[in-house]
């Protein structure tokens, strides 16, 4: 199945806009990264994806963001900063820009009205809870439950079980194919 993107998304640079077959991309979206959604992977509607283009956002196969995800690949530093818009041609050295890709793994999950800040890469298999918030460099253990406000680690995934799921639905997929 082709990837189904809603007419009804913004994104900022169409040219640097990837998602892969079976991906579904909900109502009021907005994109303003490099982003490279993978296969059977959806993102809900009403998340953000921000940091402009210098940036990349991927999100892996069989992954999720669901409704509301904010996700930034780059931020100011509210502690330290003006925080404004500087015009193009003028340079601000003094800025202390919280910045870095967001990269994550397949089988990977955030719920609802999550933050994720820029610099993270979440491993295989891991998800992030509802009502979440991931600070800039997070250090992520691969199969693993995360939650709370920042997050922590609350639990395992059963590994076993999900990658059963996932052989079970890319068997169906070459099936459907053939």
């Amino acid at each position: 199945m082709k990837a189904i993107v809603s007419p009804n998304i913004r994104v900022r640079h169409p040219e640097l806009f990837e998602v892969g077959e079976d991906s579904i991309v909900d109502d009021y979206c907005y994109f303003s990264t490099r982003v490279r959604i993978g296969r059977c992977s959806h993102v809900a509607a009403s998340c953000t994806v921000g940091g402009g283009s210098r940036f990349s956002f991927v999100l892996g196969d069989l992954s999720s963001l669901s409704s509301g995800v904010r996700i930034w690949c780059a931020s100011d530093d509210f502690a330290r900063d003006i925080v404004t818009v500087i015009p193009r041609g003028i340079d601000d050295p003094k800025r202390h820009s919280i910045v870095g890709d967001v990269i994550f793994g397949d089988l990977t999950a955030v719920g609802a009205n999550s933050v994720v800040m820029p610099d993270n890469r979440i491993p295989e298999g891991t998800v992030i809870g509802a009502l979440s918030y991931v600070p800039p460099r997070t250090a992520f253990e691969p199969w693993s439950v995360y939650a709370g406000i920042p997050v922590r680690r609350v639990g395992a995934r059963d590994r076993e079980a999900v990658l059963a799921q996932a052989r079970s639905l890319r068997a169906a997929l070459g099936a459907q194919r053939a």
